[in-house]
């Protein structure tokens, strides 16, 4: 799993972990020995960290290192080079999935909503198990959350669509579709970690 130090990417990892596979956590903060590598936000989280709650979990575990922060010193990345990403990966699961449908592969493209990454939750003050301390400003010195932050979701919500996608016999009806963790979670029947089901691209009716 690349990018599994944490956000998404730890999310992904864990919930296949929850359903025992072995999962490799790349990244490129790490804590081991002479590769230890700080990570470019100066954030405390490593992929040895999720390799052990992909343990903890059920899965096995693995963190290998990858990548260079000099990647990102040398690119700019917000905001257009950010956006034309994200457009990026739906053409990408287009084209997969036209030219490897015929080998029996499916390619899907998958957005969680407003995610509770680390981040975010510092941001606010707040933590995975208080995080709604932050929607009406109730944590001392930090700035109350937006409107919308009620329908955010964890990193382990797109991890279970992830892991109830793959485990799907029939999963080949998704290929090309862009999806987000909501539609699959109403597809599946998955929760996310409180057992909430949220949709922050629902429409307004």
């Amino acid at each position: 799993m690349a990018g599994a130090t944490r956000g998404a990417g730890r999310g992904i990892a864990a919930a296949l972990g929850e359903a025992g596979a072995t999962v490799v956590c790349t990244g490129r903060s790490s804590s081991a020995g002479s590769d230890a590598i700080r990570s470019d936000y100066d954030r405390v989280e490593t992929i040895e960290e999720t390799a052990e709650l992909v343990t903890e979990l059920g899965g096995v575990g693995v963190a290998v290192p990858d990548g260079t922060a000099a990647f990102n010193a040398e690119r700019y990345r917000i905001s257009v080079y950010y956006d034309l990403a994200k457009v990026a990966v739906n053409r990408l699961a287009f084209s997969q999935g036209h030219e490897l449908q015929a080998h029996g592969a499916t390619a899907v493209a998958l957005t969680p909503g407003w995610l509770r990454s680390e981040m975010m939750l510092d941001n606010f003050g707040v933590t995975e198990d208080h995080w709604r301390d932050a929607i009406d400003g109730a944590v001392p010195g930090y700035p109350p959350a937006p409107a919308g932050f009620d329908s955010s979701e964890s990193p382990r919500y797109v991890g279970r669509a992830v892991a109830a996608l793959a485990a799907d016999p029939d999963r080949g009806r998704w290929n090309q579709d862009s999806v987000t963790s909501a539609d699959l979670a109403r597809e599946y029947g998955f929760t996310d970690s409180d057992g909430s089901r949220p949709d922050s691209w629902a429409r307004p009716e």
